[in-house]
């Protein structure tokens, strides 16, 4: 099971899961494929895609997204429609992440933080660490 799902499974009362685009300029298809995704997001499909892309993000090329949105399962026409009609929304929350990202000291992806912490041990034992300290100073 992948650590996010992990995480949130362990903490179903404490945990939110919050994901923001930040698509690295030396990836030709960064951006694209962040688009693609929030264009999924409009049939419920963030989520099988962003996976399909991560797991082949040295193989994404525009046929490749095409290929993957059909593999995830999405209605193809409403996609391509989504993403054309929606195309100046979706720059813009994607700038607004990275913008966010930028100040928050993002230099790469996938990066992770607990409530505005950067977490720098990515593992479930990290994870933990991090959360039982926010919970007890919540409770405080």
């Amino acid at each position: 099971m992948p650590l996010l799902e992990q995480v949130l499974e362990q903490y179903p009362k404490d945990v939110k899961l919050v994901f923001k685009q930040f698509p690295l300029g030396n990836h030709k298809f960064a951006a694209p494929a962040a688009l693609a995704t929030l264009a999924a997001n409009e049939q419920g499909k963030f989520w099988p895609l962003h996976d399909l892309i991560f797991a082949n993000f040295n193989k994404l090329n525009d046929e490749k997204i095409k290929e993957l949105v059909k593999e995830a399962g999405l209605d193809v026409a409403r996609y391509e429609q989504d993403l054309q009609k929606n195309s100046q929304t979706y720059l813009n929350l994607v700038r607004r992440d990275m913008q966010e990202g930028q100040r928050n000291g993002v230099r790469g992806t996938p990066s992770i933080f607990v409530n505005g912490r950067l977490l720098q041990q990515r593992s479930l034992p990290g994870f933990k660490t991090v959360i039982e300290q926010e919970i007890a100073k919540k409770a405080k």
